[in-house]
């Protein structure tokens, strides 16, 4: 729905909690308008109930009210002695409408000065269990958000295994569009393996289906900070199709919203306004070669030719040995006769590897200038590779490009798919909305996102631009590390040279694993020293 729908959406629900609670206003000692003036009711009902002011705030929060507006239900009809289990069943099924029945027919009174503490441990438990997962909500969707690093596209620079805290405050928090779903979880809910959120993914009734009727309009807290080039940036994947961000075979392709599209971490290498080119797997930004910070480390593919064939179990054991020395873990497998692929390694890998007597040359897997490699935006008229790519200008909010059958292909996604325009050419002519034209202006920033590990890393070159709205947030530190984690258990090791270290930065990484935990120790010694103390003087 748009902001004007969900504008009569709220007033409509202001009116029937108006109707369904003014005889309870009144027997509180309102007025019987406070209960229909929207926000101020709520305010007041607040009041009613003996709970505090924030709690306003917190049933107008995206799936945060999903928990709060039944709370709000089953308080008030406790504030007039209805605090029963069976009270808070009914309250919770009829979708509020209980109070109805306590409005117009029950015979009941207000409660002053009630006991808001559960009567049962139970109780205790339940409501402590509620407002805990509130607060991680809160926190997940508008402060941090934890994430994993689950394949090897920016290797060496950040790893499989590393454990990210993702900060929404530096680019600003993305109020959740889906308004209803599971709180923190993403797009299947653990165990169940079900769908965690209310929407219709069949790409035919996308526009459609009263369950996408739900949607709330994109909007975004203001950040402290832009998207620079060359930062870290998890975003929502704009072409995913899959069903659960875990299986790539998906039995069909899945429509799915914005803010539920599979979470991805990509280094921004261009930002909206700039020109972009890729040679010889290298970027350059408006005509200058892209400079990474000294703690990246580019990965290419290389083809090696060995002195003596690997013709056992030994022979590859010993090769093996001597990539891993040389910090080479990716794939390696036989492409020919007598020449072999190492999928991925850096500049400092392949130096330390090809002067081993064993090698006798190491060339860089560079595909030839020219050639079609079925790269965004995948038309052949476009003879882009992974190799050599662009120019490519990544659009910018306001500006105007020229449009014409020849660029159609490179922007078509972004304009229907992204900015919500029909547009298709019709012989030489271009037709946007039913009319003829030559230009089209942006309304969206894009950016361009890509993988440290150029020649396994599955990025903008694949899907092309993303859209501010896809952007989640900024990773900035590494909470855990740990090798192996696709091998299973059994083969965990931690990184503890990577444990609480910073994702951004320069020189060595630094560990604050021990700080933090005598930071730790500290405050709880701390408030042992002052809980005997305060006892101590209780007594005197």
């Amino acid at each position: 729905m748009s902001w004007t729908e969900w504008f009569y959406f709220f007033i409509t629900l202001q009116v029937i909690h108006g109707l369904g609670t003014w005889k309870l206003y009144v027997k509180a000692g309102k007025q019987a308008w406070e209960a229909f003036l929207p926000i101020y009711n709520a305010v007041i009902l607040m009041k009613i109930i003996s709970r505090p002011w924030y709690w306003v705030i917190l049933i107008f929060l995206p799936i945060v009210n999903l928990i709060m507006i039944p709370a709000v239900w089953v308080e008030t009809a406790r504030a007039y002695g209805k605090d029963s289990k069976l009270d808070a069943l009914i309250c919770i099924l009829t979708l509020g409408f209980y109070l109805y029945y306590l409005n117009y027919i029950a015979d009941v009174s207000f409660v002053e000065n009630r006991k808001l503490k559960p009567k049962t441990s139970a109780g205790e438990w339940i409501t402590s269990i509620l407002f805990a997962i509130v607060a991680a909500t809160i926190v997940h969707t508008y402060f941090f958000q934890p994430f994993v690093i689950p394949s090897s596209s920016l290797e060496k620079s950040l790893l499989v295994g590393d454990f990210l805290i993702v900060s929404k405050l530096h680019y600003g928090a993305r109020v959740p569009m889906t308004s209803v779903g599971a709180p923190m979880v993403h797009d299947t809910i653990p165990v169940a393996g079900v769908k965690s959120y209310l929407f219709d993914d069949d790409f035919e009734k996308r526009n459609t289906s009263w369950r996408n009727k739900l949607q709330l309009p994109y909007f975004r807290i203001p950040g402290f900070q832009k998207i620079k080039n060359n930062d870290y940036v998890v975003f929502g994947q704009p072409a995913d199709t899959l069903r659960n961000m875990d299986i790539f075979t998906p039995d069909r392709n899945y429509y799915k919203p914005i803010d539920k599209k599979t979470n991805l971490v990509k280094r921004c290498v261009a930002i909206a306004g700039d020109t972009l080119e890729i040679k010889e797997g290298y970027v350059y930004i408006n005509g200058k070669k892209n400079e990474l910070p000294d703690r990246a480390q580019l990965q290419f593919s290389y083809n090696v030719k060995l002195k003596n064939p690997m013709a056992s179990q030994a022979d590859v054991n010993r090769i093996l040995s001597v990539l891993k020395r040389a910090d080479i873990d990716d794939a390696f497998y036989r492409v020919s006769d007598d020449t072999y692929r190492i999928s991925a390694a850096s500049d400092k890998a392949i130096a330390a590897f090809k002067n081993h007597p064993e090698v006798i040359s190491v060339e860089k897997n560079i595909q030839e200038e020219g050639t079609y490699g079925n790269t965004f935006p995948r038309d052949p008229n476009y003879s882009w590779n992974v190799d050599f790519f662009g120019p490519l200008y990544i659009p910018k909010a306001g500006t105007t490009t020229e449009l014409n059958v020849q660029n159609l292909p490179i922007y078509d996604r972004l304009i229907q798919e992204y900015e919500g325009h029909n547009v298709f050419a019709r012989g030489n002519e271009v037709v946007l909305d039913g009319k003829i034209v030559n230009s089209y202006t942006f309304e969206k920033d894009y950016y361009w996102m890509m993988g440290d590990n150029r020649h396994n890393s599955i990025d903008a070159r694949a899907w092309g631009f993303v859209p501010f709205d896809h952007v989640i947030g900024k990773p900035v530190f590494i909470w855990m590390s740990i090798d192996g984690i696709n091998d299973g258990i059994k083969n965990w090791r931690p990184r503890w040279d990577r444990v609480f270290t910073t994702v951004n930065g320069n020189g060595e990484r630094v560990s604050y694993l021990i700080p933090f935990l005598v930071m730790i120790f500290g405050l709880s010694f701390f408030n042992r020293w002052r809980k005997k103390k305060k006892a101590k003087n209780s007594t005197k």
